[in-house]
């Protein structure tokens, strides 16, 4: 197993309500698991091979819930990688050199049955996690904007975090609304106002490093 490891932000958004049902071990709120989601590599290496700097996104769905498999996904890699980084990248995405349930990159790729093949493109991922606001584009696949969750009295900002002190993606994640809009294969079309979170990633073959 060749080691690796990475420290990133990540922006996603799904269609489920607000909170989403997965992180409370519930079945999706309207049945169905749709989502997309954008990583932005600060310091990261698949052996000797550097990753900084890089970004990546993916975009899934699925007919049930998650665990219920039959999904559908494709991946997104940065243009501006190389060869090797590409490989790498693939590689941690889709649970290769990762121990067995110890990333949610491994339990997506177990639970996929339509793999699209990975696509090279620039992918824009900008976030700012404190202030609950980030962007993801992937031209001709998705674009997928996230601002603060509003209270619907005062349309005020309304802060919510999640924290996971067991959790396999993430410990502790920012709480926004989310909307996706999709150009590519894979079509999300209720992705509006909807579940997101922005967290920082730190993971290695052996899933999230907690220290």
């Amino acid at each position: 197993m060749i080691p690796w490891e990475i420290h990133a932000i990540q922006v996603t958004n799904c269609n489920c309500d607000y909170g989403c049902p997965c992180q409370f071990n519930a079945l999706p709120t309207y049945g169905t698991c749709e989502a997309a989601e954008g990583i932005k590599i600060n310091k990261g290496f698949y052996g000797d091979v550097s990753l900084d700097g890089l970004t990546v996104a993916m975009i899934a769905k699925w007919p049930g819930p998650i665990h219920e498999g039959n999904g559908a996904r494709q991946i997104i890699i940065d243009e501006q990688a190389n060869t090797e980084q590409r490989e790498g990248l693939e590689k941690i995405l889709t649970g290769q050199d990762t121990e067995e349930m110890a990333t949610i990159c491994w339990v997506i790729n177990e639970m996929t049955s339509t793999r699209h093949p990975t696509l090279f493109k620039r992918v824009l991922v900008e976030a700012d996690v404190d202030s609950r606001t980030g962007r993801v584009m992937v031209e001709d696949v998705f674009e997928l904007k996230v601002e603060p969750i509003k209270n619907p009295v005062s349309g005020e900002p309304h802060r919510v975090r999640i924290d996971i002190p067991n959790g396999f993606e993430f410990t502790l994640a920012e709480m926004a609304s989310g909307t996706t809009k999709t150009q590519g294969i894979i079509n999300l079309p209720n992705n509006n106002q909807s579940y997101s979170h922005l967290t920082e990633l730190h993971w290695n073959n052996s899933g999230l490093i907690r220290s």
